[in-house]
C-alpha cells in the first residue's frame, strides 16, 4: 500500500472473485457460475465484424440494445440502460440512491459486492440476517426507510423469492428504491421486470454473464421507470459514457437476436441441476433448493473446506466460503452432463 493512498487502513474491503486459474484447459471449472455452453456462432461473427471498426468510438446511447431489450420485455427504450456488467450498474445504483442520509439494507448472506460498495461509498448500512433455512424473509424488509438490495435468486444460497413476495417489499417501502438483482433469474425463478409497470420505486438489474453465456463480455442491463433510468444515466454519463464497448455492444445485439437459443440453454442447465441435486441427495448431501445455475450443498461427513480441497486435487474447482454460517457448504456451478458426472465420480471417490 503506498503512502499516497487516501483511504484509511481497513476502510475498504475488496471483493474476492472466484479462482481464475491460467491452466483452465486442464480443469473442470465449476466455481464461478459461468455457462458451460458457448455463445451462438452469430455472436462470434458479430464481434469479428465490430472489430473492423474498433478505431471508432462505440455508441454512448446504446440505442440499438435498448430497442432490443424493449422488444423482448415489452417496454420502451427509455426504460433501459446498460453497464459494463451488472456490477457497474449496482455501483451506479449506490451512487444514485444511497448516501449517508439515505442508507442501504441487504442480507447478511448475499452477493458480496454489496458490502464492497457500501464501504466504498461510506453508506449507512443495515444488515438483515437470513432465517434458519437460509431464506430472505420479506417481512424483515418492511418500512426500512432505506434503499434495499435483494439478490433474487440469492447467492450463494440459490433460493428465490416469488414475484408476489417482491411486490410485498415494494408496497412496504413506497418512498425508497428497491433494487432486485436477478443475475440468475432465467434458470427458473419469477422475473420481477413485469412489476416495473406498477412501481416507480423498482429497479431490476440483469446480466448477460450467466444465462446468455457472455461473462467475459461484461454487459449488464437495468430496467425501471424512465425517471429512475434517467438518474442512472446521470451517474453513467458523469463517470464513463462509453462504458459498453463496441465489440460487446455488437455481441449483445446478436445475443438478443438469438434469445431463444439461450433460453433453451437455460432449460438444459436446469435439467442438469435437477440431476445433480438428485445424485447428491442419494450420497447423503443436503442441498438448498436452487433456482440458479449452481447448487449450495453440504455433507455431514466432510467439511466444505475439505471437499473443496480434495476436489481441487482432482482438478475440479468449486467455491468455498470461509464464514461461520457457510463453511459447511460448497457452491457448485452446474456444468455439462459430462462435467456433472465427472464431479459425482470424484465425490464418490472422496467419500
Amino acid at each position: 500500500m503506498s503512502k499516497y493512498f487516501s483511504r484509511k487502513p481497513g476502510e475498504l474491503k475488496a471483493y474476492v472473485p472466484g479462482e481464475q486459474p491460467r491452466n483452465v484447459q486442464q480443469l473442470i471449472k465449476l466455481n464461478t457460475n459461468e455457462s458451460p455452453l458457448p455463445p451462438a456462432p452469430e455472436v462470434i461473427d458479430a464481434v469479428a465484424a465490430a472489430a473492423q471498426k474498433a478505431n471508432l468510438y462505440c455508441d454512448p446511447t446504446m440505442f440499438k440494445l435498448r430497442e432490443d431489450l424493449a422488444s423482448i420485455y415489452g417496454y420502451t427504450p427509455d426504460h433501459f440502460t446498460l453497464g459494463n456488467g451488472s456490477d457497474e450498474l449496482l455501483s451506479f445504483a449506490f451512487l444514485a440512491f444511497c448516501n449517508k442520509e439515505i442508507g442501504v439494507a441487504y442480507a447478511d448472506i448475499t452477493y458480496g459486492f454489496y458490502s464492497v460498495l457500501s464501504r466504498l461509498y461510506a453508506t449507512d448500512t443495515k444488515i438483515i440476517p437470513l432465517d434458519a433455512q437460509y431464506c430472505i424473509n420479506p417481512y424483515d424488509y418492511s418500512a426500512l426507510g432505506r434503499t434495499i438490495f435483494i439478490a433474487n435468486p440469492n447467492a450463494p444460497t440459490g433460493i428465490a423469492l416469488t414475484r408476489a413476495q417482491i411486490e410485498g417489499v415494494l408496497q412496504a417501502n413506497p418512498d425508497n428504491v428497491v433494487v432486485i438483482d436477478q443475475a440468475y433469474v432465467d434458470f427458473g425463478a419469477e422475473c420481477a421486470i413485469p412489476l416495473v409497470k406498477k412501481y416507480d420505486n423498482l429497479l431490476v438489474i440483469n446480466t448477460f454473464s450467466k444465462s446468455r453465456s457472455f461473462a467475459g463480455g461484461r454487459v449488464g442491463f437495468a430496467v425501471a421507470q424512465p425517471e429512475l433510468i434517467a438518474n442512472l444515466e446521470t451517474i453513467r454519463n458523469s463517470i464513463n459514457p462509453y462504458n459498453v464497448n463496441s465489440l460487446s455492444q455488437a455481441a449483445a445485439h446478436a445475443i438478443l437476436q438469438h434469445n431463444d437459443y439461450y433460453m433453451q440453454n437455460c432449460s438444459v442447465i436446469a435439467q442438469n441441476r435437477a440431476y445433480l441435486t438428485k445424485q447428491l441427495d442419494a450420497l447423503g448431501f443436503t442441498t438448498l433448493p436452487s433456482m440458479t445455475n449452481f447448487v449450495f450443498t453440504r455433507h455431514p461427513a466432510i467439511s466444505g473446506e475439505q471437499l473443496y480441497l480434495q476436489l481441487k486435487q482432482r482438478a475440479i474447482l468449486v467455491r468455498y466460503f470461509d464464514s461461520p454460517r457457510l463453511r459447511d457448504f460448497c457452491r457448485i456451478t452446474i456444468g455439462t452432463r459430462e462435467q456433472v458426472d465427472a464431479l459425482l465420480d470424484a465425490i464418490r471417490s472422496i467419500l
